[in-house]
């Protein structure tokens, strides 16, 4: 994995000689060289190790998923914000297994530096919001809730949420 600014730095390497070679009238060459500076902005944008810890997570490896994640050195330095977001999203998912403490930090700082996706910004506030049901955070967690269905547009999380007010109404 290649730190941001290099990732940018390497694109517009390759984009100027992507310049030179159509200038040279070498158009094939000049046609692959923007080919991989699509690569790279791409990569500046998702990054590839998060990209791989979801696929792990599919599995519900969760130790595949952690693994892969501690393999980014320096997040803040190596990651754009939303990956940061994702970042904590899905260490939150890990840790909503063992230690609810741990993925309350994670999917408050998710939500804080923000997702890309609407589904996925609601699965992290109706996670917190039964994580602060289990601690018998009532308000907190219809706040949340409230929240969560305002961001999920096409119904896909409607019977969890179904589920999470059943129990709240427990409570």
């Amino acid at each position: 994995m290649f730190p941001k600014f290099l990732k940018l730095f390497l694109a517009v390497l390759t984009f100027g000689f992507a310049i030179y070679q159509f200038v040279d009238d070498y158009i094939g060459n000049g046609i692959m060289m923007v080919i991989i500076t699509g690569f790279l902005i791409l990569s500046y944008f998702k990054n590839e190790i998060i990209f791989l810890a979801f696929l792990r997570l599919r599995k519900q490896d969760f130790v595949g998923t952690e693994r892969w994640l501690m393999r980014i050195p320096n997040v803040e330095r190596n990651l754009v914000r939303k990956q940061q977001g994702y970042y904590n999203y899905l260490f939150g998912i890990i840790h909503s297994q063992k230690n609810l403490t741990q993925a309350e930090k994670f999917f408050k700082t998710a939500i804080k530096l923000g997702l890309s996706m609407n589904h996925d910004l609601a699965m992290a506030k109706m996670s917190l919001a039964g994580i602060y049901l289990q601690k018998r955070r009532k308000r907190e967690a219809q706040q949340l809730l409230n929240e969560a269905k305002r961001h999920d547009k096409h119904g896909m999380l409607k019977s969890q949420m179904k589920i999470i007010q059943q129990q709240m109404k427990r409570i």
